[in-house]
């Protein structure tokens, strides 16, 4: 692990919660995820399971989790399994974490080997009547892969099938959207790498460089500064490449009056940030990417405001959306007949801002949410509005990371310069340091 300890009290917290809300006589089992297979005798990097994780805070391959409040065996309602170190994983791999850290790093006290799952978790799921199995449930998210957590959700339900089954991730949802202070914290700090990388990049971008040599300096940082890498695959996106949402190639070379659409953020103790900026590669913004650059910031200043206790997700985006519509009015990107005319279930602004506003941060940067429960305190949203002008070649995304409190919104952005003037000082003054 790159990052600093975690206190096990969090995880204790965790599965406290997740517990009172299974029912009576209910064992939850909860699998690390897979080893994926890349090429040839290689795999991806490994990267936990966030449910495993956020009950345990084990980070490692071959991990298994119980949780059985109503076990009537003795010291067996929280048990944990994890990967023996033998003589070869030893050599190749390093040492696996023993028992005694994964029971400070969890506070589990009952740990065995992986390889002593088979007959203490049949003995386990015979005292049980229920079992909660945690498959992704993500509602905009669909995969072929099937994944360990789906052939084991087979293997139990082949095994013992007059059991119930029932989903974990409901209630992982409900209980993952409201982040402690422990998690907040975690995140900030995601954040604060995050914000440092992109003071690398207003230093280094110039006429002329890579975008592929920008997303360099962004991971360098990153590394240096203890996170485990990107949270998720960054947008480094230049003239007419920032009208493509989702842009990964970043192959493209920065020329003398584009934009540069920046959509990144670090990954620290499996915790992500979510940034986008949009910059001038020559240091000054032209008047009509001024006037756009500005129509951006209004909304995204806004719809910050907007991010309240109570609010629904369906409302917010609605009320956002009518923000754009008067700022694509002003800027002439719509006129009064589009806006007669449109279609209400595909409004008019769609043209030039076709994603959503805002969506939940944390574990994952599309974080476990219900977008049909209203906005509570604890919740961390990001808050990302855009005009895409795909005519122009000219796409402008402004977006930062916003804590829900009874006080109002907390930007935990705040410190990364957005305000146009801030962005072309900065690059200015590197521009004039280097010469």
């Amino acid at each position: 692990m790159r990052y600093e300890a975690i206190n096990s009290d969090l995880f204790r917290y965790n599965r406290q919660r997740f517990m009172r809300k299974m029912q009576p006589d209910s064992i939850a089992i909860f699998q690390s995820n897979d080893l994926m297979p890349r090429s040839g005798d290689t795999f991806f990097p490994f990267r936990q399971n966030s449910g495993l994780f956020y009950l345990s805070g084990l980070d490692q391959e071959d991990t298994v989790i119980v949780l059985f409040p109503d076990c009537i065996k003795e010291g067996f309602q929280e048990v944990a399994f994890i990967r023996r170190t033998d003589e070869r994983t030893a050599i190749w791999e390093g040492d696996k974490l023993t028992k005694e850290q994964a029971r400070e790093i969890s506070g589990i006290e009952k740990i065995y080997w992986a390889d002593e799952m088979d007959n203490i978790l049949h003995e386990l799921i015979l005292l049980s009547k229920r079992v909660y199995l945690n498959l992704n449930e993500h509602d905009r998210f669909a995969s072929g892969v099937v994944t360990q957590d789906m052939r084991f959700a087979r293997l139990l339900q082949e095994r013992y099938p007059l059991h119930k089954f029932h989903r974990a991730q409901p209630l992982l949802k409900k209980q993952a959207m409201i982040k402690s202070t422990t998690e907040v914290g975690l995140i900030r700090h995601a954040v604060n790498i995050t914000g440092k990388a992109f003071e690398k990049v207003l230093d280094f971008v110039r006429p002329g460089v890579m975008e592929y040599e920008v997303e360099a300096e962004i991971i360098a940082e990153f590394i240096r500064n203890g996170a485990r890498g990107h949270a998720y695959e960054p947008i480094v996106a230049s003239g007419k490449n920032t009208c493509v949402l989702h842009y990964v190639q970043n192959n493209q070379r920065c020329m003398d009056g584009d934009l540069l659409l920046l959509d990144f953020g670090a990954e620290y103790a499996n915790y992500a940030a979510d940034l986008s900026r949009t910059i001038p590669v020559s240091g000054r913004f032209t008047e009509r990417q001024r006037k756009v650059y500005d129509a951006v910031l209004h909304c995204m200043r806004g719809a910050q405001q907007m991010l309240l206790p109570g609010t629904m997700l369906e409302d917010y985006h609605k009320e956002v959306g009518k923000m754009v519509e008067s700022e694509l009015l002003q800027l002439g990107l719509l006129d009064k007949t589009d806006i007669k005319n449109q279609d209400e279930k595909a409004p008019a602004y769609k043209k030039f801002f076709m994603h959503g506003t805002s969506h939940h941060l944390g574990l994952d940067v599309h974080d476990l949410s219900n977008r049909y429960d209203p906005i509570q305190a604890g919740m961390i949203f990001t808050c990302e509005p855009a005009i895409y002008i795909r005519e122009e070649g000219l796409g402008i995304r402004l977006e930062n990371d916003i804590l829900v409190t009874d006080d109002g919104p907390v930007d935990l952005c705040a410190h990364i310069p957005v305000e146009a003037e801030a962005i072309e000082e900065h690059m200015n003054a590197s521009i004039l340091s280097s010469t």
